[in-house]
């Protein structure tokens, strides 16, 4: 299999793809994903795991809003990783990765996430590329035991977007008062280092590839979500899944 390189890779939605068009797509999938969601719950057979990751700007936020936000808020969840704590270093780097996976029923979804320290502690060189690919094997066996030993079903989704749209967007967080309360100055200092941070996600993509990715175009945003809400869809309705009947 070829190696992905996300220099070839558009950041556009399809050319044929009609704004309007795909846009009502999404709201009618949303819709159907209410119900798929309410099934998993009832029958609490199944966990889901949708792993988002993106640079800076990308839309993880508007994605999770937009996408999730119609569902029963019962049965979804949404974990944000930040910069981890003294507490969370004291640990291996997956332990709290790990008390945030889902349960059977449940619908959990990771803004950022154990990638998080394959990406930024490489591209700051806090581990050697040694330590990196040790840490990759570590989350390929994780996300195996997840699938394997919990029936979870895991979607992983790299929100791909250009640098040119990235910079805009960051600069609307100056200028746009609704968007200013997302400003900080570190992102532009994080966005000069972009060769870095495409290199390290390449390898991601390419070596943390058993349960695949879905490189998502994410320039135009109504497109990454109808993907993200596309892609859920088809993994929950092809779960055949059933009300249970009465407790007996």
């Amino acid at each position: 299999m070829a190696k992905i390189r996300l220099a070839n890779i558009s950041t556009l939605p399809p050319k044929k793809e009609q704004k309007n068009k795909i846009i009502a797509a999404t709201e009618k999938l949303i819709v159907q994903l209410d119900e798929l969601q309410n099934l998993l719950y009832a029958q609490s057979k199944y966990a889901i795991l949708i792993v988002i990751q993106g640079m800076d700007a990308a839309g993880k936020d508007g994605a999770i809003r937009h996408v999730f936000g119609k569902l029963n808020p019962q049965g979804v969840q949404v974990t944000s990783f930040k910069e981890p704590t003294l507490l969370e270093l004291s640990h291996d780097f997956l332990w709290r990765i790990h008390q945030h996976t889902p349960a059977r029923g449940m619908i959990h979804i990771f803004n950022r996430s154990h990638y998080e320290d394959v990406l930024v502690t490489r591209v700051h060189k806090l581990i050697n590329n040694k330590l990196a690919f040790k840490r990759m094997d570590a989350i390929n066996d994780f996300e195996h035991l997840l699938v394997e030993h919990n029936h979870t079903h895991i979607l992983k989704f790299y929100l791909h977007i250009s640098h040119k749209e990235q910079l805009k967007r960051l600069d609307e967080r100056i200028k746009d008062p609704k968007k200013q309360w997302k400003y900080n100055e570190k992102d532009f200092e994080e966005s000069k280092l972009w060769p870095e941070y495409m290199e390290v996600y390449e390898d991601c993509l390419n070596y943390c590839n058993k349960v695949p990715w879905i490189i998502t175009p994410s320039d135009a945003h109504w497109y990454k979500e109808y993907i993200i809400a596309k892609n859920l869809y088809e993994l929950l309705s092809g779960l055949k899944m059933q009300y249970p009947g009465l407790k007996k």
